[in-house]
């Protein structure tokens, strides 16, 4: 399996000069070659091949008065930019073919802009070399000094250099290396994400929600009035921003560093973890959308989701229409929508009180059993058992229907499929 491992770089004036030459010649090559292909596109429909199309916007371009600079850098980091072209192209046919993995939708590749704040280059093996000194040897920029935070497992085949809008500059490589699976676990959890409390799985555990970006509002807003009273154009607007820019970025590594430590703990504790399917693109649009980017969930699900892959656990996500909230998790009685201020309630039909994060986060523990295992009669409420006997019920079957063949027990609560 493919992993990255990104080290921060500390360039001199003088190789910050060539990087800045180098993002920009990469910049022009992936215009130049989108230009290139819509034209060819609207001419006849076709679609030109990835070595013509380098042919034409490197090595012909370099021999004009107008591209002759364009041997000033590495020519690795220029193909490197037309197969990123080629790539969006891929994608975007795909997701209309609908052969695209994940589905969703692509747009067509759009021209780049000399005024984004976070620029990349990439070279593959043949563009740089890692030095017995430490240093990171670049073509046709020299050797950068790297902090090299841990050792990397194995040869990159490839590294990407990136400057992000708060002037740092990071190298991010790619290496192949075995999935290192860990030893097996009889412990399941489900999660219930939220915003009152970050997480409440289903052995009880509660990860109060950090807040990170409301708790560096101040600041924020204190460098943001900065900004907005600057001359634009002007070189102090220029450092405000990058002022800003650092504020944000120290609230991003900082709940990166919090999710990673909280998803491995998990990974590493349980065999096999249950998530609900939440709606975090809708909800960003809501009321409460500064609080779902901030927590956000996403990043918690697709942190999980790789760690899974590759230390040998189990991921599962239960549809977003699965009524987590409404079902007793001792009985399965379905006690209707709640509003969100009312966080303990009690079964009408077995007079159980129930937590509402805890009790969603046992409902989706046994929803997540009943997909993973998808065995005929088995378990899929915590606490009502199935004899060996039990009728099949079908994958997918409304929890109502499954109910039709079993016989009520005296209290009034659901029991064990008839016989």
């Amino acid at each position: 399996m493919h992993l990255r491992y990104s080290y921060r770089l500390y360039p001199t004036a003088g190789q910050c000069q060539a990087l800045a030459r180098t993002f920009g010649c990469a910049r022009v090559v992936f215009n130049d070659g989108l230009a290139v292909r819509k034209a060819a596109w609207r001419a006849d429909r076709s679609r030109i091949a990835l070595g013509a199309l380098a042919k034409a916007v490197i090595t012909d371009a370099k021999r004009t008065a107008e591209r002759a600079w364009l041997a000033a850098v590495s020519v690795d980091a220029l193909q490197s930019s037309l197969r990123d072209l080629d790539a969006a192209y891929r994608g975007f046919f795909d997701a209309v073919s609908g052969k695209r993995r994940g589905g969703g939708r692509v747009g067509l590749p759009v021209f780049k802009s000399r005024k984004e704040s976070r620029q990349s280059i990439r070279f593959s093996r043949n563009g740089f070399r890692i030095r017995g000194n430490g240093k990171l040897n670049l073509a046709k920029i020299g050797d950068v000094r790297v902090r090299w935070s841990r050792k990397l497992p194995a040869d990159p085949s490839s590294v990407t250099i990136v400057l992000d809008p708060a002037g740092r500059y990071h190298a991010s490589f790619v290496v192949d290396v075995a999935p290192d699976v860990l030893p097996e676990l009889d412990a399941e959890v489900g999660i219930d994400l939220g915003l009152t409390t970050y997480a409440v799985l289903s052995d009880g555990t509660v990860i109060d929600n950090p807040r990170f970006l409301r708790k560096a509002e101040k600041r924020l807003k204190a460098a943001q009035r900065e900004l907005s009273r600057k001359a634009k154009g002007s070189k102090n607007r220029a450092k405000a921003r990058i002022k800003v820019a650092r504020a944000h970025a120290k609230v991003a590594d900082t709940r990166k560093d919090w999710l990673h430590k909280q998803t491995t703990r998990i990974i590493r504790e349980n065999q096999a973890i249950y998530l609900e399917d939440l709606n975090v693109r809708g909800l960003g649009r809501g009321l409460l959308a500064k609080s779902v980017h901030d927590a956000a969930w996403s990043t918690f699900r697709r942190m999980l989701e790789e760690k899974a892959a590759r230390y040998g656990r189990h991921i599962g996500i239960v549809h977003r229409t699965f009524p987590s909230s409404q079902l007793c998790s001792a009985c399965g009685h379905r006690d209707g929508p709640k509003p969100l201020a009312v966080r303990t309630w009690t079964c009408g039909a077995c007079a159980v009180p129930h937590d509402r994060d805890l009790n969603a986060a046992r409902n989706i523990l046994a929803a997540g059993r009943a997909d993973r295992l998808n065995a005929p009669g088995g378990p899929v409420r915590p606490g009502v058992a199935i004899p060996h006997r039990a009728r099949p019920v079908e994958r997918g079957t409304h929890r109502n229907a499954a109910d039709a063949g079993r016989k009520p027990r005296a209290d009034g609560a659901a029991g064990v499929p008839a016989l």
